[in-house]
């Protein structure tokens, strides 16, 4: 699972029936900076592409979300739907304390 800040949605005018009480939301994914300066790290968008990502859970923008991606992504359903990336998890606080030799 990858973290990343929800910074929009995608709103189709079509769906595939499986998919239909979810929505799509676009994910800036977290680097090494985000976890570094933890919350020192100005608000923004990763240096990393942007990605789109199914969520069922309720995600809003400026969440951070935890989020899988690839084959793993479709297992929640009965057939496989054409997704690459779904919301796992909603993320409320991260902690980090890296060890230092």
């Amino acid at each position: 699972m990858k973290l990343g800040a929800v910074i929009g949605r995608v709103t189709f005018s079509r769906l595939d029936p499986q998919l239909e009480g979810g929505r799509y939301l676009i994910v800036s994914p977290f680097t090494r900076e985000h976890y570094q300066h933890g919350s020192e790290t100005p608000a923004g968008l990763s240096r990393d592409p942007s990605l789109v990502v199914y969520d069922a859970l309720g995600a809003g923008v400026g969440q951070t979300i935890g989020y899988v991606e690839g084959r793993e992504a479709a297992q929640p359903f009965e057939k496989s739907p054409p997704i690459d990336a779904i919301n796992a998890a909603l993320v409320d606080e991260i902690f980090y304390n890296p060890f230092k030799s």
